[in-house]
Formats: C-alpha cells, structure tokens, sequence
C-alpha cells in the first residue's frame, strides 16, 4: 500500500493533507519536510534548526508493541530539539485517542496547556480544536513552542494552500491563541 493511503486510512479527514500537497511540501520544501517510511511505519516530519514537527506518525497495527514508535521517536529526540506535535483531544468512541496520548505520555511528551488551537478544516468546513504535545530536551518554554507551531503552521500547513484547496487556510493568529488560563492538561490521568 502507497504510504499516502496507509496515512488516509488511519487519520482523520480533517487532519489529513492532500496527497498533491503533502507530495508538494516532500519535493519543493525538502530542506525541511522529511518522509520516513519502512514496511509498518510512515514518518511525516519537519527539521528545522531550532525544532522538529511531526506531522504525521503511522505505525501499522500488526507491529504495535513492538517499540517501533518508540524507536522512531528516539531517532528524533537524539537530535536534541524540541519536538511537537498536534493531537485530536480524547473521543472515548475512538480509543485510539487516548492510546496515542498514552504513548506520547510515556515518551515524555508535556501538553502545551497554554496554546490554543482550532483550525478549519478545508476538507470538512468544521472547526477542530487538537492540542499541543511538545518534548523539551532543554526546559524550552510554551512560548517557545507557541513560536515553532506558528512558523509550521505558515511555512507547512498553509504551503500553496489555495493550490491544492482552492482557498486559504485561516490566518495564523485566528488559529493559533496564547490561552492566559491554563487548560485542563489533556495527558493528566491517561
């Protein structure tokens, strides 16, 4: 199976790049949007010198418990840099949720209680709120990744946007919000 399908397949509709977008991002922004791909895993990612974004992680069913996500993450995490990433809050109807949560948690991912972020879906037209992970080798700070999730969302997420949707996302500051209250952390209790 093509590794765009096996993402569309475990991802949902309003999270999902178009397949011309994300090959787009691959071959015109390869200084920076990365494909790691083997027979039970695709890798999706951003490097940049300050942090790395992952955009998307798949790992196929019949090799979970086998410590590839694991192993995929350390392959990040030994490049020193923060690591963030964007997660749908828990839906108790769709366990997966909360078993990504749960392996983000035990990686040593923190959520960024005090970014907000709800962007429209073009495919969907809906709102969809997802949160913040972030891994912080050196204790950077929310805003620091706050920051970060700017610059991918306008370098990554709105790349030649209205080219493969036919409009444009919303702008980054409708999107992404420093929260003054801190939001209930999404990783408490998993």
């Amino acid at each position: 199976m093509h590794w765009y399908e096996k993402l569309n397949e475990y991802f949902p509709v309003q999270e999902m790049k178009s397949k011309e977008h994300m090959e787009a991002l691959l071959k015109e922004r390869s200084d920076i949007y990365h494909k790691d791909e083997g027979p039970k895993h695709v890798l999706m990612y951003v490097e940049t010198d300050s942090f790395t974004f992952i955009d998307y992680l798949f790992v196929s069913k019949n090799a979970r418990g086998e410590g590839l996500g694991h192993k995929l993450i350390q392959k990040l995490k030994d490049k020193k840099k923060p690591i963030i990433l964007e997660v749908e809050p828990v839906d108790y109807e769709d366990t997966d949720t909360e078993k990504r949560l749960r392996f983000y948690k035990r990686e040593g991912f923190e959520h960024a209680t005090s970014i907000g972020y709800r962007r429209r879906s073009l495919a969907t037209k809906e709102i969809n709120a997802m949160e913040i992970l972030y891994w912080a080798p050196a204790g950077e700070s929310e805003e620091i990744i706050f920051n970060a999730m700017q610059k991918t969302y306008e370098m990554i997420h709105t790349y030649k946007d209205r080219k493969f949707y036919g409009e444009n996302y919303e702008p980054v500051d409708n999107v992404l919000k420093i929260n003054n209250k801190n939001d209930r952390d999404v990783l408490e209790g998993i």
